[in-house]
């Protein structure tokens, strides 16, 4: 852990260790607990340290086994029991108390380049092997922490904070216009190799970088399964297997001397917590847990502070609330210490709640419930539908049965949902009037957003609407928006559902009975949540808080907004509707993108001073 930068010089040439000091030091405000450098010739690595885990209390990075190959990372290891022992059978003894980064450096010496294979968790690196002059960086498999690089002139330049390399006087600040694009169409970058900066690249998730003799590639060395069915004879297998490789994955997130967990009412972040508090509990000791939810009282009627706190109480987890009903229209952008490293489409600000404010305070560990959505995603009448092709209708009167008689089961039936779901308008969000004809014609954005709309490839997982969920590109920005890059405060995020143990197991069962309304964690949360959380209907807002906001008189301004002279190469600012006071929320929050673009232009450079 947690900030890392390197310069790699492709034509031989010795490294400016005052640049490579000056965005070392850009990266304390990620990592706290010490700075280090190192560099040798025509390679330099800088690091900044955030210790999380037990095993990082004697850490240093840039770290090396035997002053030949050294490593910078931002990484959790998981499964490293596991790790160790397939690391023994290839004739190298591992030390379970030493940090990660040590791990890393030893699966370098046991595999070289097919090591990504053998590792699991969060983690992004860069290993710098000085006999063969190599450069060898990963990234995780879902994309959970962030890798940038850049290559000005001969040198090639890599970290984990997009912000960092813009510090060298070398990268421009010359915005990438597809993934300007694709903001003000779909709200993120959904190309997984690019950033807003034409200079700098992203490395896609399950992806590694080489650089050997000057010469740099990318290549590919996962790509998330098609899931085979998997059936278990015993609803009871099924549930065990689940809950133990649940608790895998969260004790392998409970490292540290807490937690925070950024809990809500529902169902997946309590079934995180469930499984916090058996860990915890397993392990005996004191191991402090606190939860952090957001709440609004006033401003919409909302239950979270309700079933969020039965949950706390049930759980014997202390919670902090976090009250929002002050909140105002982008009230975050006038805070001096707001900035983000790309533009983000936050129409509600967390001025004077935010939940990462309140855990940094005590924790410098969040998990999440995020991943449980895509991992559990199902459509019950494409499920029937493959049952029929198949011809399998003693089976689709079974799970018929068994979905219907499902404790509760008709107190959640959805049926406004299903309707609007099979009859209601597909394309409700418009094409934006607002485009720029000139950009919107040079980077055919009309063809993109139809082709988004279409859906994307199908696939024969287990069940397709799964995968495809899991797999949409929208998934890595919203985890890389849980860095402290992005968030400014020094707290990993772990997401849980994203390992890929858990993953695995959930993508291969079938809809019924276990996916289809999250049966599965209403079954694995018996005697552990009360059962008006456990039992509890899918309920969202009475009203959104956005169209709330947007009826105030004090929101007026948002239709008067006076745009940045950039912004003109994107938007005609005349074009953009009202949003005051509108019917269609959705719409709004459309019509709302080219103002939080505007913010960002007006403040992107922030960092950089």
């Amino acid at each position: 852990m947690s900030g890392f930068v390197g310069i790699v010089n492709l034509d031989g040439g010795p490294v400016d260790r005052v640049m490579l000091d000056r965005m070392t030091k850009s990266l304390a405000f990620r990592g706290p607990d010490g700075q280090g450098m190192w560099s040798q010739g025509n390679a330099g690595l800088g690091h900044a340290l955030l210790r999380v885990a037990r095993e990082s209390t004697q850490e240093a990075q840039p770290a090396t086994l035997d002053g030949r190959v050294y490593c910078v990372a931002h990484a959790r290891i998981d499964a490293r029991q596991d790790l160790a022992e397939k690391l023994r059978r290839a004739g190298i003894e591992a030390d379970l108390s030493r940090p990660d980064v040590e791990l890393i450096l030893q699966a370098w010496q046991a595999w070289q380049e097919d090591m990504v294979q053998h590792l699991l968790g969060d983690f992004c690196f860069a290993l710098w092997d000085i006999r063969q002059n190599l450069l060898f960086c990963a990234r995780d498999h879902f994309g959970v922490r962030p890798f940038y690089y850049a290559q000005v002139g001969q040198s090639l330049l890599f970290s984990n904070t997009l912000d960092c390399l813009r510090l060298h006087p070398g990268i421009s600040d010359r915005l990438n216009g597809q993934a300007i694009g694709d903001f003000l169409l779909f709200d993120t970058n959904l190309e997984p190799g690019t950033t807003f900066f034409a200079d700098i690249h992203r490395l896609p998730p399950g992806h590694v970088l080489h650089c050997r003799d000057g010469r740099v590639s990318t290549a590919r060395y996962w790509k998330l399964p098609e899931a085979e069915p998997i059936e278990f004879r015993r609803r009871e297998d099924c549930l065990e297997r689940f809950c133990e490789l649940l608790d895998a994955a969260v004790s392998d997130r409970l490292r540290g001397e807490s937690a925070g967990i950024l809990l809500s009412g529902g169902l997946d972040s309590p079934s995180v917590a469930v499984s916090a508090r058996r860990v915890v509990d397993k392990r005996g000791g004191a191991f402090p847990l606190r939860a952090h939810t957001y709440v609004l009282d006033r401003l919409v009627r909302h239950e979270e502070r309700h079933y969020a706190g039965l949950v706390a109480e049930a759980l014997r987890i202390p919670i902090e609330y976090c009250v929002g009903d002050k909140a105002q229209l982008y009230d975050h952008f006038d805070s001096p210490e707001y900035r983000v490293p790309e533009p983000l489409h936050l129409v509600i600000g967390y001025r004077e709640a935010d939940p990462y404010a309140d855990l940094a305070r005590a924790s410098r560990t969040a998990l999440t419930g995020y991943g449980g959505d895509p991992v559990l995603a199902s459509l019950l009448t494409a499920h029937f539908k493959r049952l029929a092709r198949g011809k399998k209708y003693g089976r689709i009167l079974a799970d018929a049965a068994r979905y219907l008689t499902a404790e509760g089961r008709f107190s959640r039936l959805y049926l406004r949902s299903r309707w609007n779901l099979w009859f209601g308008n597909k394309l409700r969000d418009s094409f934006p009037v607002w485009l720029q004809p000139e950009f919107e014609k040079r980077l055919e954005l009309k063809s993109r957003w139809q082709a988004m709309q279409n859906g994307g490839h199908s696939n024969h997982s287990a069940r397709p609407e799964s995968y495809k969920a899991l797999s949409s590109e929208e998934w890595p920005p919203t985890l890389e928006s849980f860095d402290p890059g992005v968030t400014r405060f020094p707290v990993e995020a772990a997401h849980p559902f994203f390992d890929l143990r858990v993953a695995s197991l959930l993508l291969g069962l079938p809809a019924v009975p276990w996916c289809s309304d999250k049966e599965i964690l209403r079954q694995a949360a018996r005697g552990y949540l009360p059962e008006k959380v456990r039992l509890r209907p899918k309920s969202p807002m009475a009203e959104d808080p956005i169209a709330v906001l947007l009826r105030r008189p004090d929101s007026a301004w948002v239709d008067r907004f006076e745009a940045e002279a950039s912004l003109g190469e994107y938007v005609v600012r005349e074009r953009i509707p009202a949003v005051c006071g509108a019917e269609d929320s959705f719409q709004a929050w459309v019509n709302l993108r080219p103002l939080s673009l505007n913010f960002w232009l007006q403040r992107r450079d922030l960092a950089l001073k």
